[in-house]
């Protein structure tokens, strides 16, 4: 059987138009919320990020914390903050709890630009923030979980579309609804791959069989004992997981295609346990 070449494209064509939309984007708001996966704190993070946002100030979320280790976390935390200069919080779309804080830091690095304005004469408004990330990583959690009390809009401002809104997410702070979707080329193949792991790119871009075994290879480097827990086996392979679970098709063969899909759904869910993707 001729076997899939792991090979990862997605958005052909699109590159420069998302990227032209989301600079146009850039100019209404005074700073920038970038949420990534937790998992993959730098992989699911756009290269050129920095380029594209200029010299805007930046939030930047590490989403989908629970499904990680927060001491080997704390690690990238830091290593992001000395990078980039901009304060990193880690954030779970299921709970309201660290909300407060997200306002409160984004209203933070807004207010120089506010400041600004006071200068010029101008009243004081509310900062203007987006949210913007790769697909996937919790963006529309996230703005869900800003805007779940505020359901007034404030009305198109000068210079915004019509189908670009604000909503007032208390007196300090306005959200620009539509999202800044952020893609990415895929030169990179090993982080299309990553990426591919958490279901950043969309399933036509790969087969499910040749990623889960990528995964079980990435994950038995440094987390075999939990796949072997897990899973109760002792050699970590497709065919081994489907034969313990005692998925098989005609012939007492392993269902591969069966326990592929249950593979990359227990690593996404968490179920397996709590990983982190990437290396210092």
């Amino acid at each position: 059987m001729k076997k899939d070449k792991l090979h990862i494209h997605w958005y052909p064509g699109h590159i420069a138009k998302a990227e032209k939309k989301l600079k146009e984007q850039l100019s209404l708001v005074d700073a920038v919320i970038e949420v990534v996966d937790a998992r993959l704190p730098i992989s699911s993070s756009y290269d050129n990020i920095a380029g594209l946002l200029g010299e805007k100030p930046r939030l930047i979320l590490l989403n989908k914390a629970d499904l990680t280790n927060y001491d080997e976390l704390n690690v990238f935390v830091k290593l992001i903050e000395d990078k980039t200069g901009f304060p990193v919080l880690k954030t779970d779309a299921k709970s309201s709890k660290d909300l407060n804080l997200v306002v409160k830091k984004a209203a933070e690095l807004a207010e120089p630009k506010i400041q600004a304005l006071i200068q010029k004469g101008l009243l004081r408004r509310p900062a203007r923030v987006m949210v913007v990330g790769m697909p996937n990583v919790g963006k529309s959690s996230i703005i869900n979980k800003l805007t779940k009390s505020s359901k007034a809009k404030t009305g198109a401002k000068a210079g915004v579309t019509r189908q670009q809104q604000w909503v007032r997410i208390n007196p300090q702070l306005d959200l620009l609804d539509t999202p800044g979707i952020i893609p990415m080329k895929q030169e990179n193949q090993i982080r299309a791959r990553k990426l591919a792991f958490v279901n950043s790119v969309s399933e036509n871009a790969y087969s499910n069989e040749v990623i889960a075994r990528e995964l079980l290879l990435t994950l038995e480097n440094k987390y075999a004992k939990q796949l072997k827990e897990f899973y109760g086996i002792e050699n970590i392979s497709l065919e081994d997981i489907a034969s313990a679970r005692n998925w098989l098709i005609k012939g007492a063969k392993a269902d591969i295609a069966r326990t592929s899909a249950y593979v990359l759904k227990d690593f996404r869910e968490g179920r397996i346990g709590k990983f982190i993707l990437d290396e210092v």
